[in-house]
């Protein structure tokens, strides 16, 4: 079973050594206000708006480029493998400069790209359909099967999944996280996410026969997490926005 804790990475995961750690952090604050202040077209009908409804607030601050510097510090050394990061184009560097600090391999930047997600309905320009994904591995060095991992294999250039109203603001959907998790580790290995949330890179590992560690901070949605993994037990409903589950 999937092992989610409560609190902070810094404090909880410091008995833990990964083979992937895959983590959707938060974006930065230039991202979150940008997010928060729109307008989207969801297709149904409101009274208020029409066809416009406001997004949900993302009810958590957004990283600065010190966050990221503490979270690669943190776990480059614990990290045996590939570390892959979703983020945004403003954090993207910074992700990429922190683990080329810890000598890894930086790959440029992938993307997932979900069509129709961000239609916001105000400003000008275009609506951001991709977030980024920056990948890195160990330069040198086997994997836990001892094979070399400059020698991995070629890997998907990109991802292309809709986007999913999940538990969380933010959720990613399952289908895209199963395809990275299946893409950056093996059968047996260790993945960790940091940043849990819904859990749903813990559950795409189990899933995928890996075994999954993470941190949440917030403790509803480390409740709401825990339900949907079969970590506690339940008789009400999870929150759910859009009836989606998984």
């Amino acid at each position: 079973m999937p092992d989610l804790r409560l609190g902070r990475y810094q404090d909880t995961l410091t008995d833990v050594s990964c083979d992937l750690l895959c983590v959707d952090a938060p974006y930065s604050a230039r991202t979150h206000a940008g997010h928060d202040s729109g307008v989207r077209n969801d297709g149904a009908h409101d009274p208020a708006l029409g066809h416009r409804k406001q997004t949900r607030a993302i009810p958590y601050a957004g990283w600065a480029p010190a966050d990221v510097l503490d979270c690669v510090d943190f776990f480059a050394p614990r990290t045996r493998g590939w570390i892959v990061t979703l983020t945004d184009h403003v954090l993207a560097p910074v992700w990429a400069e922190a683990m080329a600090r810890h000598g890894r391999y930086v790959f440029a930047p992938l993307a997932w790209m979900a069509p129709g997600s961000r239609v916001r309905l105000t400003g000008d320009g275009p609506a951001l359909w991709t977030c980024q994904i920056v990948v890195s591995r160990p330069r040198t060095g086997t994997d836990r099967n001892g094979r070399k991992f400059s020698k991995w294999g070629s890997l998907p250039g990109g991802y292309v999944y809709t986007q999913e109203r999940g538990i969380v603001v933010g959720n990613k959907p399952l289908a895209l996280m199963k395809a990275i998790v299946s893409d950056y580790s093996r059968p047996g290995d260790l993945v960790c996410d940091p940043c849990a949330g819904g859990g749903t890179t813990l559950l795409a590992a189990r899933k995928l026969g890996r075994g999954a560690v993470g941190a949440e901070m917030d403790p509803d949605t480390h409740r709401t997490a825990s339900a949907r993994l079969g970590l506690i037990d339940t008789s009400a409903d999870l929150p759910l926005f859009g009836g989606v589950s998984q």
